[in-house]
């Protein structure tokens, strides 16, 4: 079970090591729980309780340079959680495509 700890300017400690399939999100990693668009909040709350366990294996996995594999368990972990099959397509198709955008489009044009 994943356990957090709020910290100022919505930030959110991991305060027990945390492991899913092969990886382990060490006690004390910090996160910024889902940067969704204001826009969007009232859709998807940022910081949901039912997807804060994707948002702290995404960004884990982001932090350790490992993308694809960061998106897979992304969408595998709000799988499981009570999310409309519609919202779980939505967010993981937001990560994909902002991952695309950053790391693989934006790196061949500079």
């Amino acid at each position: 079970m994943l356990c957090l700890q709020p910290l100022p300017n919505h930030r959110y400690k991991v305060t027990f090591e945390y492991r899913y399939k092969d990886i382990t999100v060490p006690k004390g990693y910090i996160t910024n729980g889902a940067n969704i668009p204001r826009l969007f909040w009232s859709i998807f709350p940022p910081n949901m309780s039912d997807i804060m366990e994707a948002v702290v294996v995404h960004d884990y996995l982001c932090d350790q340079g490992e993308y694809d594999k960061a998106d897979r368990y992304f969408k595998e972990l709000l799988q499981k959680t009570r999310l409309r099959s519609v919202s779980v397509f939505i967010l993981h198709r937001a990560v994909v495509s902002y991952h695309f955008l950053r790391y693989k489009l934006f790196k061949k044009i500079l």
